[in-house]
């Protein structure tokens, strides 16, 4: 054997090595993937097709339980008022953390400390600020409804806006605007800072006003910065369930609804699971449209 069949030979031997080891490394986190995350999706698709018995002894019922959820006029309401939430708070939260971002971009006194505290909403914890939030729109000690109808008098009597469905859940999209316009007004003010100082001063010389400088240079800038947020914020919204179920229970979107049908009353988990495959599906097919769409990725 030569020379050269020997050091080919050990390169095949060390590139194996590595091929082994890289395997052994990622190993881990692929068992954790397949067992915490692939498993109770394909189990949960599994249930859908059954009506589950939670003492044994499950019955196979084909699209039985798809049926019956789409016939059930409490689901389509639960679409709408989930389609209504995602929208707004989607869109508050972009726009809000856009507009904190921008103005957190120019030079003001302290503007380090004010930086830290807009943070404060999305580091606080849930429970805590729910609970705050739920004091606040308390109608009989809450500040808002003390200040709304005994100060400014824009109600002709004392409102539990929490406990009236069609109203809770605007209290609810102007919670969660709240408690998630951080974490857009971050991303955004750290790609607004990455902009070159040169391009507004050109625009300047050119005669272009503050509004032509955001359309023609920090829009672009951040296009793909805040279309990403967007996405990424669909997605949690589409799936919230603590903040809302929490907050009221009289928001009923599809996370709320699938709870509700599977674990209380009946805990009809076939339909429950039933639900949840139709979550997925919806949210898979919205995210290959916006990525392919907007994203033009």
């Amino acid at each position: 054997m030569n020379l050269a069949n020997v050091l080919n030979q050990n390169n095949l031997n060390r590139q194996q090595r590595e091929s082994i080891l890289g395997w052994a490394l990622i190993a881990p986190a692929v068992i954790i993937i397949l067992s915490l995350i692939l498993y109770p999706i394909i189990y949960n698709i599994y249930l859908s097709f059954f009506d589950v018995n939670m003492e044994g002894g499950n019955t196979y019922i084909g699209l039985d339980n798809y049926s019956n959820v789409a016939s059930d006029p409490t689901f389509w309401s639960a679409v709408y008022t989930t389609i209504v939430y995602v929208f707004f708070t989607t869109i508050g939260t972009t726009l809000t953390g856009l507009i904190v971002a921008m103005a957190m971009n120019k030079e003001f006194p302290f503007r380090g400390l004010v930086r830290s505290l807009v943070l404060l909403p999305y580091v606080a914890p849930v429970i805590s600020v729910v609970f705050a939030w739920k004091f606040i729109f308390d109608p009989v000690n809450g500040i808002f409804m003390d200040i709304a109808y005994e100060k400014l008098g824009l109600f002709s009597e004392r409102i539990n806006l929490i406990g009236s469905p069609g109203a809770a859940v605007w209290v609810a999209i102007i919670f969660s605007i709240w408690k998630g316009f951080p974490f857009a007004y971050l991303m955004i003010l750290s790609r607004l800072q990455a902009i070159d100082g040169t391009l507004y001063e050109a625009a300047e010389i050119d005669g272009a006003n503050g509004w032509e400088k955001f359309k023609n240079i920090t829009l672009p800038e951040v296009y793909f910065v805040v279309g990403a947020i967007v996405l990424l914020r669909i997605i949690w919204n589409f799936n919230k369930f603590e903040e809302i179920f929490l907050l009221t229970e009289n928001v009923k979107v599809l996370s709320v609804y699938t709870y509700f049908k599977a674990f209380t009353g009946a805990m009809e988990m076939g339909q429950g699971s039933s639900l949840a495959v139709i979550q997925f599906l919806m949210l898979i097919g919205f995210i290959l449209f916006y990525v392919k769409k907007v994203l033009k990725w």
